[in-house]
């Protein structure tokens, strides 16, 4: 037989079996590929002597035939890890090759990932019509529930991202697409499906995750099928993006290696869908995973927990003794000793695990496991202590939390409510650096790229939202060791300014982990930084959505069974889109507050708009100022400030200090793009063309005084290894321009807060603890004499506690920040009001009346807290401001919580007309005045109304009393109650 023929025999018994091994729909996916087909008909016996046959290798597409034996996909997909996968179809033959053992697989992926902006920009791209009316056809036959009002719209999504996969599919497999796409929409971003096929043992296996984990998520899925003994015969995987963010959707061909057909909720379908779920959680990069889960050691589900307690411990030890309780020694603890921390997610089931509790099985578990604890030795001493006070630390934070969703199954981060009384079990050693102070609660959340915390010092509470994004492994190695205390901090903080409403202090603070990202990397950073917010606040509604005071999920074992209305606030890195998706989600899920929970909404009082922080700012300079003979208003007078003419705080003081100071002189601004100094004041009109709408880089140089000066952060320059930076100076002759070294900018820009003289200094932006210990003294001049005078803190921890006390006893009047930056939390309160007592539609229409009446309270509650601090210091000069303002608080919040325990002992009395009219009082005129409207107090949640009553009558108390007074008052009416008789 001559070598045609051969060839021609060969290829006729490789396109027969291939035909016969091989499923139809393999090759109706290949038939834009025939050149790949026709090689694999070819070449396919060189299989037995190679390890992989290439059948196309492109910049946008790569396909390869291989013997499927283990460890093949992980093989293949490490090899393209930098390259984003847009579609991966793997397939695998019936029967193992002619001549081999093993089976054929083929591995198909494409790398043209489309971006946001090409989806969303898109015009002109639409789906043919005889295509749409096929797929729309079977869409509407094979999924008759489905709703059908978005299907052009998902259609047109699928159609930009890969137009070649909607032209050479089947319509029905199209159709099966786009419904497991709405399916994933309606289930938060996260959809399980199975459909057990007729023939063959095999099943269908759908999985839709909104904005997946980007680096070896398909691996990490296949891993999954793999450990549960699911193996798969073929798989097809798009990753679209929505507009937004990426989006996953697969289907998955699978038949288990031994056992029954997988079937829904069949207990492998349970295990598989726990599995798939956690890849949201379980970060394939934790050595948990690595060492443990890829091994079949432990659970994906175990690992995430075993994760969690990790960040826990390492963040409530490490901030206190870093160099003890790094991230590493603590993942070391666990991962050295897998029994143990075995045994720990063992005690945490038998808490937890809705399925089946015995009391005294956890009792029984608690006391073994105390007991394995405390005889942990391994004969190294440092290293036990270490690891004993960590497993000491695992077993507080089970024993205290008081409800979590770790048993709720479809979920993208985990949440545990715990009981605050674990610090006291961890004691001094670890808490010494902590505010004095017992939070209300705690709860602590962990994702795959981040976790965090949020601490709440009252039953109701309010505070913002932040996110610190860890670009660098250093970042977040040093942002986690002090997670936990700049959280409890910034949340005892924000208690002491909250002193004049009914939400007490509280915070929320993330870390997200991008360290491992790129530079090119920015849009996942965003996308990271959306689902470890989004999956939180899923956590968040998963254990505090109540019903009749207890969780409302079956899933959430509940030990603390009360409702537990937490406001949040947006703040450091987050962004609109998510302010109200959060606030959507907790209407939708039924919380306490719905959309209350998250202020500064489109239906709400936006805090830039009408400068309602910098409002109770200028409020506090004015009375200050006041107190030295300076009547802002009349009277010529310099200031300086941090923060820019764009920003919230300071762009909105610069605003009404030039409304109400004709004669002020504004000599130092900064924020992050530049510097101005001008002795002589910088010009009004050119100010005010960029004031909120513009930074201080915007500033026209030519409109600055002789002797003014700009230094520039944008724009700089490279010469060579040089990094130039722009200093502009006008002088008499006009602008002149001059480049300076990184050095000599870094150091000129430190120094200016210091040392340019003003009478009045705002910080109203910049980092935190920019003045301290180590630099307070640089705030005064040669003479001695302080470059200010006054210094209102409109940014938070601006100056460090120890700083305030070494200027304030030099002479340098400071308002803390829990005075005088207090509007902005009042306002939100405000917001959250109308919200319970108004419809979006009464809101809207009357907006302007209701704002004017918070900004009326806002002065005045402003106002009333810097006279007060001011009579008390001239009452006793000895006394310095700020401790003023933490007793201040301390009298309000100790009335406030002795108010509300009473009010809950008594709340048939709430509505009476005493209290009613406390009440009111709280309430913005157009509320209180209003029949129509006031009538509606009565709905308020209970809590709601005892923490009106304990805010209003608590702050009255003291800023409307007299101390003296009062106490006469109170012993003269305990001496008629119990002293009757008659008068000589």
């Amino acid at each position: 037989m001559s070598n045609q023929g051969v060839e021609e025999s060969v290829n006729g018994g490789n396109q027969s079996w291939l035909e016969k091994e091989m499923h139809p729909y393999f090759f109706v996916s290949m038939k834009d590929e025939p050149e790949a087909i026709d090689i694999l008909r070819r070449e396919m016996g060189t299989l037995r002597h190679n390890r992989r046959l290439i059948l196309a290798d492109r910049e946008k597409s790569f396909i390869q035939a291989m013997a499927n034996v283990p460890g093949s996909l992980y093989d293949s997909i490490g090899r393209v890890r930098e390259r984003e996968i847009s579609y991966a179809m793997i397939a695998h033959s019936e029967s193992p090759m002619p001549g081999m053992q093993q089976t054929l697989e083929i591995q198909r992926l494409e790398f043209d990932r489309k971006s946001n902006h090409e989806v969303l920009n898109g015009k002109g791209n639409e789906v043919p019509a005889d295509i749409r009316e096929r797929i729309y056809g079977d869409f509407i036959r094979e999924y008759p529930a489905s709703p059908t009002e978005d299907f052009d719209r998902l259609l047109r999504i699928i159609w930009l991202n890969n137009e070649s996969y909607v032209r050479i599919s089947p319509p029905a497999r199209v159709a099966q697409i786009l419904n497991l796409y709405q399916m994933g929409n309606q289930g938060g971003g996260l959809h399980l499906d199975v459909e057990p096929m007729e023939t063959g043992g095999e099943s269908r296996v759908l999985f839709a995750v909104a904005n997946p984990p980007q680096k070896d998520f398909l691996l990490q899925v296949m891993e999954v099928f793999n450990r549960l003994g699911l193996a798969v015969n073929r798989a097809y995987c798009l990753t679209i993006s929505n507009g937004t963010h990426p989006y996953f959707l697969g289907t998955f061909y699978v038949r288990p290696r031994g056992g029954s057909q997988l079937e829904k909720n069949s207990d492998s379908f349970v295990r598989l869908q726990g599995e798939l779920y956690t890849t949201q959680i379980l970060n394939v990069s934790s050595p948990t995973y690595r060492e443990f889960v890829t091994r079949d050691v432990i659970s994906g589900e175990d690992a995430a927990l075993i994760n969690a307690f990790t960040a826990f411990c390492h963040s409530n030890l490490a901030h206190n003794q870093p160099d003890r309780f790094g991230l590493e020694d603590v993942q070391d603890a666990f991962t050295s000793h897998p029994e143990i921390a075995l045994q720990l997610v063992k005690l945490f089931r038998s808490r937890f695990d809705p399925r089946g509790r015995e009391s005294a099985d956890y009792e029984a578990l608690l006391a073994a496991t105390r007991q394995t604890v405390a005889d942990y030795s391994t004969g190294h001493r440092y290293l036990d202590d270490i690891r004993r006070a960590i497993f000491r630390c695992c077993l507080s934070f089970i024993r205290n939390t008081l409800k979590t969703n770790f048993f709720v199954v479809v979920k993208q981060a985990l949440s545990f409510r715990i009981d605050p009384a674990y610090l006291a079990e961890l004691g001094p050693d670890f808490t010494a650096d902590l505010p004095e102070g017992t939070p209300f609660r705690i709860t602590f959340f962990f994702s795959r790229f981040g976790f965090g915390y949020h601490i709440g010092f009252s039953d109701i509470a309010r505070g913002g939202w932040r996110t610190v994004i860890a670009r660098t492994k250093d970042d977040f190695v040093t942002n986690s060791n002090n997670l936990f205390r700049e959280n409890f901090v910034l949340a005892f903080t924000q208690h002491l300014k909250n002193k004049d409403i009914y939400e007490g202090g509280s915070k929320m603070v993330l870390i997200l982990n991008t360290a491992d990202l790129k530079a090119r990397d920015r849009d996942q950073e965003t996308w990271r930084l959306y689902k470890l917010q989004y999956g939180v606040i899923h956590a968040f509604l998963d254990i505090y959505v109540t019903e009749n005071g207890i969780a409302k999920n079956p899933a959430v074992v509940d030990y603390y069974r009360e409702e537990e209305p937490i406001e949040l606030g947006p703040d450091e890195n987050m962004h609109d889109s998510v302010i109200e998706a959060v606030a959507r989600l907790s209407k939708k899920r039924g919380y306490i507050l719905g959309n209350g929970i998250m202020s500064s909404k489109e239906v709400g009082i936006n805090h830039k708009e009408y400068g309602v922080t910098s409002l109770g700012v200028v409020t506090f300079a004015e009375i200050t100022m006041a107190e030295l003979g300076i009547d802002m208003r009349q009277a010529p007078y310099s200031v300086k400030m941090t923060g820019g003419p764009n920003g919230d705080v300071a762009g909105n003081a610069m605003r009404l200090l030039l409304e109400r100071s004709p004669q002020v002189q504004i000599r130092l601004i900064l924020d992050g793009t530049a510097a101005l100094c001008d002795t002589a004041g910088a010009d009004r009109e050119e100010l005010g063309r960029i004031l909120l709408s513009r930074d201080l880089d915007a500033f026209d140089p030519c409109k600055l005084n002789p002797g003014g000066f700009m230094l520039f952060r944008s724009g700089s320059r490279s010469e060579g290894l040089r990094e130039l930076y722009r200093k502009v100076t006008r002088t008499a002759a006009g602008v002149e321009e001059e480049w300076i070294s990184v050095d000599e900018f870094s150091r000129e820009f430190a120094e200016l807060p210091f040392s340019v003289e003003a009478d009045l200094f705002i910080p109203g932006g910049g980092r935190p603890e920019t003045i301290d210990m180590h630099n307070w003294e640089r705030f005064f001049l040669a003479d001695g004499t302080p470059s200010a005078k006054v210094i209102i803190e409109g940014a938070n921890s601006f100056i460090t506690p120890e700083a305030r006390q070494q200027l304030q006893k030099k002479g340098v009047i400071i308002m803390r920040d829990a005075s005088a930056n207090k509007c902005g939390v009042i306002s939100s309160s405000y917001e959250i009001i109308a919200n319970l007592l108004l419809t979006e539609e009464e809101f809207l229409a009357n907006k302007e009346a209701y704002v004017a009446d918070v900004l009326q309270i806002l002065e005045k509650r402003a106002a009333d807290e810097a006279r007060l601090i001011l009579k008390r210091r001239r009452e006793q000069p000895n006394l310095l401001c700020t401790d003023i303002s933490n007793s201040i608080s301390a009298e309000i919040n100790t009335h406030y919580a002795r108010l509300f325990k009473f009010f809950q002992k008594r709340p048939e009395i709430c509505l009476q007309p005493l209290f009613r009219r406390a009440i009111l009082s709280h309430l913005p005129r157009f509320l209180s005045e209003n029949s129509c409207y006031n009538q509606r107090i009565g709905q308020l949640p209970q809590k709601y109304l005892f923490a009106i009553l304990a805010a209003e009558i608590g702050s009255a108390m003291v800023y409307r009393g007299d101390q003296e007074s009062d106490f006469e008052e109170f012993v003269k009416v305990f001496l008629d109650r119990n002293f009757p008789g008659v008068e000589a």
